[in-house]
């Protein structure tokens, strides 16, 4: 694959553009003239565990990009429909990847086009401090696996491509496992995070909250085995290796809560309550959090 557009310039939109920029040509698909004009002028920056400068093309209209092999839908879960519908009628020769938190991102886009799709998620952390420039922290790897009209084969090509970049990828046949995975974790630290105004640190697996943290993940764990879904990792084991890294993370819910900006509950913790209710699971810690999270949103001036 040597043209890959990324739809969405966020933190993990611009790590893997900017990426990508070294070994494809890229283009990114953003919201805001002053977003592409900054980009085409000062190309995109990268710092902290890489640094590095990519150029792309970058443009408000779809239309006004080349046909790309490959669309990496990166936007934020509450910009996926609007994003998609952009997409629309747009590229039809390209595989195209959702990598969301959450659940239910392929659906969203495939109501607007019948690429193959292919779904993805990523534990990659950095920190966006402009429209050019992205902070690389952490180096984890996307996850990546056939949804409709692909194959695994398609998702070790595309995980190949993003390993060459410098990034981390590996492919799987049925992404599920490691999907739910990280779904159990990004519920209940995100939602955790938003609630109580703390990073991701310590405290989510000692005093105060590593007893909720834990309740959490196991009504989590009880869900996915409700939907026949035998997890990739324990999300309590990967709570304490996050924890344990060194430094305090603020989860994406977190600072869309600090910015009084909608969140991601719906594709997150909102996806899994129904999931679980779905398979007739009680979870009713995660109702809860669930239900403050949306009163939280309520709250903002």
């Amino acid at each position: 694959m040597t043209n890959v557009c990324v739809a969405g310039a966020g933190t993990i939109g611009s790590l893997l553009a900017a990426h990508l920029g070294r070994v494809a040509d890229v283009s990114v698909l953003v919201r805001r003239d002053e977003h592409a004009d900054a980009l085409l002028r000062d190309g995109l920056r990268v710092s902290g565990r890489a640094d590095f400068t990519a150029r792309v093309a970058a443009a408000v209209d779809p239309a006004d990009l080349p046909d790309p092999e490959l669309v990496i839908v990166a936007c934020k879960g509450n910009d996926l429909a609007s994003v998609a519908a952009r997409l629309e009628g747009e590229f039809a020769g390209a595989m195209v990847m959702t990598i969301q938190n959450g659940l239910g991102a392929e659906e969203v886009v495939a109501a607007h086009g019948d690429w193959p799709l292919l779904s993805a998620v990523t534990f990659m952390i950095g920190t966006r401090h402009g429209d050019a420039h992205v902070e690389y922290i952490l180096d984890t790897a996307t996850w990546i696996g056939p949804y409709r009209g692909t194959t695994v084969d398609d998702a070790r090509r595309v995980a190949g491509l993003i390993n060459t970049s410098g990034l981390k990828a590996e492919a799987f046949e049925d992404l599920r496992p490691a999907q739910w995975s990280k779904l159990i974790f990004n519920a209940t630290v995100n939602g955790v995070a938003a609630l109580t105004g703390l990073p991701h640190d310590e405290h989510f697996a000692g005093e105060p909250l590593g007893a909720l943290v834990h309740g959490l993940m196991d009504e989590g764990k009880a869900a996915a085995a409700g939907a026949g879904v035998e997890l990739w990792e324990d999300p309590w084991e990967m709570n304490l290796l996050a924890t344990q890294r060194g430094f305090k993370h603020s989860p994406s819910m977190l600072e869309d809560v600090r910015g009084e900006r909608p969140t991601e509950v719906e594709l997150i913790n909102g996806a899994l309550v129904r999931a679980a209710a779905g398979a007739d699971v009680p979870v009713p810690l995660h109702d809860a959090v669930y239900a403050l999270v949306k009163g939280k949103e309520a709250s903002y001036s």
